[in-house]
């Protein structure tokens, strides 16, 4: 059974045999009284959007909403969290809708100020947060009856499947390092709190690096010490390096488990990070490589 997205608790049943527990905001998820022309500042926002089939009403984006190809051609307001109110406004949007980090939060005052109809939506890095955010969206442009569905055809068997390969101890087991750039000697990685974090338990296995919050630089020792069994690594960044190969002699990672073993997953940044519907396909990828 499905409750309006509005309710400050979410209770998804029969499409997913969860119980989730999720406050939203009334004012975030409740239906617009106009969701005719909508402004986007969120990559996972626009993706949902099309998962609806409500891309029509999209009159602009941010240079997050890279997914699907045909959102890239739609006007841009810059990114997400460094817009301006002018940029947005001169769209004449009857709907705006960001992600969490949309800002500066100057923009967002302003925005407030001559009264435009702005929702951020909750996030909740989970399976569960994901389903809720599709229902607070289609809430809000007042259809519900497609995000049901299409949960149902496109998420359910998917769903199912993360639970059922979360639960292997294979999977359970395993140390990740989720790297989120590769620039310098000192790469980027996730630590507790992160949108890599998340994704790292959304698939089910431990990240290496609980031990600070945020995104920060390791070093070569800190990682051998550690010694992860995969690295999970956006595929933008192997196009810095000519190849696998050369990442694995790469002193970082050679002395390594998972350097060694060539234990290197490349996934699109979006896809992992983003925490739209792509997300939970994308863990479900990654756990089953994992489990071989």
């Amino acid at each position: 059974m499905y409750f309006k997205a509005p309710l400050k608790k979410i209770l998804i049943l029969s499409v997913l045999e969860l119980v989730v527990g999720n406050e939203l905001s009334i004012n975030a998820c409740e239906e617009s009284s106009n969701p005719s022309r909508i402004v986007v500042a969120g990559g996972s926002i626009t993706e949902i959007l099309y998962f609806l089939n409500e891309e029509s009403r999209i009159l602009g984006v941010d240079v997050t909403s890279n997914f699907p190809k045909n959102a890239t051609k739609l006007p841009s307001i810059g990114y997400v969290r460094n817009l301006s109110a002018e940029g947005i406004l001169s769209l004449n949007p009857t709907l705006v809708l960001g992600e969490n980090d949309m800002g500066p939060p100057m923009v967002l005052n302003q925005l407030k100020e001559v009264d435009t109809d702005l929702r951020i939506i909750p996030e909740e890095r989970t399976v569960e947060g994901i389903i809720n955010k599709i229902l607070c969206i289609a809430s809000i442009i007042d259809n519900e009856a497609k995000a049901k569905k299409n949960i149902d055809l496109s998420l359910k068997k998917t769903i199912m499947e993360l639970q059922l390969l979360k639960n292997n101890p294979e999977i359970q087991n395993k140390k990740i390092m989720l790297i989120l750039s590769m620039q310098g000697t000192s790469p980027i990685v996730a630590g507790k709190g992160t949108s890599g974090d998340g994704f790292i338990k959304i698939v089910g296995a431990q990240n290496v690096f609980q031990s600070f919050e945020g995104w920060k630089p390791v070093s070569a020792e800190a990682i051998i010490k550690i010694n992860p069994d995969y690295f999970i690594i956006p595929s933008r960044e192997i196009h810095k390096n000519s190849d696998i190969q050369s990442l694995t002699t790469n002193p970082i990672f050679s002395n390594t488990e998972a350097g060694a073993k060539k234990n290197f997953i490349f996934e699109d940044s979006m896809a992992m990070l983003g925490f739209g519907p792509r997300t939970i396909i994308t863990a479900l990828k990654v756990a089953k490589q994992l489990s071989q």
